[in-house]
This record gives C-alpha cells, sequence and structure tokens, in this order.
C-alpha cells in the first residue's frame, strides 16, 4: 500500500508540462488510480519513466510500448480518456 507522501510523488510526475500529456494523465490519475491494483498502480508509475514524446505518440493511438505491462496501462488509460464525460 502507497503512502500519502508517495501517492503525492505520483501526483506530481503526471504533470509534465505538455498540456496534452496533463489532459490524459492527471485525470486518469485522480480518478482511477486509486482503485487500480498494485501491480496495475506499478504499471502506472513505471510509465512516469517513459519520455513526453513517447507518451503523446502512445496516447494519440499512434504506436503502443513495446512492453506488455506499459502496453497494458496505456491501454487502460486510452479506454479511461475515451469515455464520455458526464
Amino acid at each position: 500500500m502507497l503512502s500519502e507522501n508517495e501517492i503525492k510523488r505520483i501526483y506530481w510526475g503526471c504533470r509534465r508540462g505538455m498540456l496534452e500529456i496533463d489532459l490524459v494523465m492527471v485525470p486518469f490519475f485522480e480518478q482511477r488510480f486509486r482503485q487500480l491494483s498494485e501491480q496495475d498502480q506499478q504499471r502506472f508509475v513505471n510509465l512516469l519513466e517513459c519520455e513526453d514524446t513517447e507518451l503523446f505518440q502512445w496516447f494519440l493511438g499512434k504506436g503502443q510500448p513495446e512492453d506488455p505491462e506499459l502496453a497494458s496501462i496505456v491501454a487502460d488509460i486510452n479506454a479511461f480518456s475515451r469515455q464520455p464525460k458526464v
């Protein structure tokens, strides 16, 4: 289980400085991260190590990570971001 300090560190890691990425990662983190399994939370944390250019391409659907673990969390994030907002 993650501590509140770790949660805050992960949140700040979502803020990339590229608006397009922030608009995908921050809402996913705020609305879904705490409900993810520990394994998926770790996948998300690992995703934060990727370059912004890679993230941007993956979130646009113009490719996917070679690593199946990262591809899994990217697919979850993309599915979340494509859900209709109420």
